[in-house]
Parts: C-alpha cells; structure tokens; sequence
C-alpha cells in the first residue's frame, strides 16, 4: 500500500469510530493479529512435530511457488536438480553418436512444405484407417 492509501484508510477509521473509541478500536485490533499470529505458529509447530526429525529445517514460505522457483534460478538446489540435469546430459552424449559441436551437419533436410500438383509432384494421400474414424 501506499502512502496516500494508507491516509485515506487512517482518516476512514477516525470517521466510523470516532476518535474516543479509536484507542479502544486499535487495541482490540492488535490483540485479534496477535491471537492470529499465535494461533498460526502453535499449528506450523504442530505441523512440523507430526513431519518428524527429517524436517526440522522445513519452511513454509519454500511451498509458495515464487519461492521455489526464486531458490532453483539462485542455484539452491535441494531437491537434488542439478544431479538430475548432468545425468539427462551424460544419457543425451551417450545416446547421440553425433558430437555436440555440429549437431544438424549430417541430418538430411526435411521438407515440411505442402505438396500439390502445382509443384510437379503428384499429390500424396495419407493412409486412410478405417478403425480410428
């Protein structure tokens, strides 16, 4: 929020409460955030006590999406993703009998271009499967 936002919000409050209920109004506010906030660390610990000892370390915050991807661009890799990519690397030069310096040097072209009897050649049909119509 901003500044002008945050005027507008506190001039509204002085309006609907008055400003002799005000101090009354901004204390039970800050007891309600305070019961909230307890209420949520008491069921985190909760949450993580039911997880065991190999989650001592487990955050919350690491669920929201934002976080995890943020963690996985910065290199904090826990899950273990950087292995996973040398191994696809290692399968890919094992599994490419090419070298990786001239990948389409000896492919043949491939012509994705239309065909019709404009061009000279005759019009291939595609086979027809009775069974898959």
């Amino acid at each position: 929020m901003s500044t002008p936002d945050l005027l507008v919000i506190g001039i509204l409050v002085v309006l609907l409460f008055g400003p002799d209920k005000l101090p009354e109004f901004l204390q039970n506010a800050t007891a309600l955030l305070r019961k909230a906030r307890s209420f949520s660390d008491q069921a985190k610990d909760e949450v993580r006590a039911g997880l065991g000892p190999e989650f001592k370390d487990f955050e919350f915050e690491d669920l929201h999406p934002r976080t995890f991807v943020r963690k996985q661009l910065l290199g904090n890799d826990d899950l273990g993703i950087a292995e996973l990519r040398d191994g696809i690397g290692e399968l890919r030069a094992a599994l490419d009998p090419e070298p990786a310096a001239a990948p389409h040097a000896s492919r043949v072209p491939v012509d994705l271009r239309k065909r019709s009897a404009a061009d000279g050649r005759p019009e291939e049909r595609p086979p027809f499967d009775a069974d898959a119509t």
